[in-house]
Parts: C-alpha cells; structure tokens; sequence
C-alpha cells in the first residue's frame, strides 16, 4: 500500500513557483518573483532586474535613490511588460508576488486589469490596501 501525498492548493503551487522564480532575480537588496495566472494558466512570470541588455546590480553595483535601488526593474513591472510584449491581456488575472507591490506596481497592476493580489511579505506600502479596496482588487496575504 502506497502513502499518498497531499497536494497543494492552487495559491500554494502558484506562489512556490513566483519563490522559484525570484531565485532569478539580480538585485541583491530584495529577491522578489511573480507570477500572473489567468484559469490555473501561468501567463507571465517576472523577477527584479535591471534593463534588457544592460549589467545588473550583481554584476556593477546598485543605483540608489532615497535608499532605494532604482536599477532594478521590479518583478510585477516585468511580469507586466512580458505579457504586453507577447500580446496577453491579463484582463481578469490573478498575481502571485513573493513581496506586496511597492505603489507603482499597484497602480501598474490595476491598470493591467489584474483583479487579484497574493503576496507574501508585506512590504512597505499601506496605500495599496486603501487603493485595492476603492477598486476591488483583492488582497490575499498568503504565507507559506
């Protein structure tokens, strides 16, 4: 007789998968993955990096601002900008994010039409809670 292991729920396999990725990301400050999923269907995956084609914190150091690096490219901007290169609408999409969208990946995210958040650690900014319930988007803090 055989042990049968528990599988995990949908948002388990789906956020696993944005940790994963995040292992791909080149900013040493923060390692953040996404990935948007539209029916149990992966659309985009992004992590944080620097531009297409140009060296990356890891490699040349990091540009702060305010004590923020803005060389990198967050993961949900990425996420978003892969899907518009390769023609996805992400209408009625769902984010999994190791990290809570900073602000301007909020605003990126509703504008998307990405209608749900699943994030890990809360990170920094509390408009988005006030934002995401004026617009509807669901915010689901999921630790695993």
């Amino acid at each position: 007789m055989s042990k049968q292991s528990k599988r995990v729920s949908w948002e388990e396999y789906f956020m696993n998968i944005a940790h994963e990725v995040a292992t791909r990301s080149t900013c040493d400050r923060k390692f953040v993955g996404a990935v948007i999923v539209r029916d149990k269907t992966i659309l985009s995956t992004g992590y944080n990096g620097s531009l297409r084609g140009l060296p990356h914190c890891d490699e040349v150091g990091h540009e702060m601002e305010n004590d923020h690096c803005v060389r990198t490219i967050h993961a949900e901007a990425n996420a978003i900008v892969q899907s518009a290169l390769n023609g996805v609408s992400l209408s009625e999409s769902e984010i999994y994010v190791t990290a809570s969208p900073c602000y301007n990946c909020f605003k990126m995210i509703a504008n998307s039409g990405i209608s749900k958040i699943y994030f890990g650690e809360f990170y920094r900014d509390e408009r988005i809670k006030k934002h995401a319930e004026e617009l509807s988007i669901e915010l689901v803090h999921l630790t695993i």
